[in-house]
């Protein structure tokens, strides 16, 4: 279950402010309802998308013995 800032708070905040977490979250439940979304529900994902490709994606650099290398979001 995911555990953080929903959309309504999150559509007030710039996307360079969102966690990688948050990110991920969202772009996952985005791709699942992506046949059911308007304009304006794809021109979020694609903020979404710009964003994550302005980090260079959304993996761990580097594991340790507590952390993999992906970004768990739940």
């Amino acid at each position: 279950m995911y555990v953080g800032r929903d959309m309504s708070e999150l559509d007030h905040t710039p996307k360079n402010e969102w966690k990688d977490a948050e990110l991920l979250y969202f772009h996952r439940a985005f791709q699942q309802i992506m046949p059911f979304l308007n304009e304006e529900g794809h021109a979020e994902y694609l903020e979404v998308v710009k964003e994550i490709q302005a980090r260079g994606g959304l993996r761990r650099q580097e594991a340790d013995y507590t952390h993999g290398t992906t970004i768990q979001y739940d």
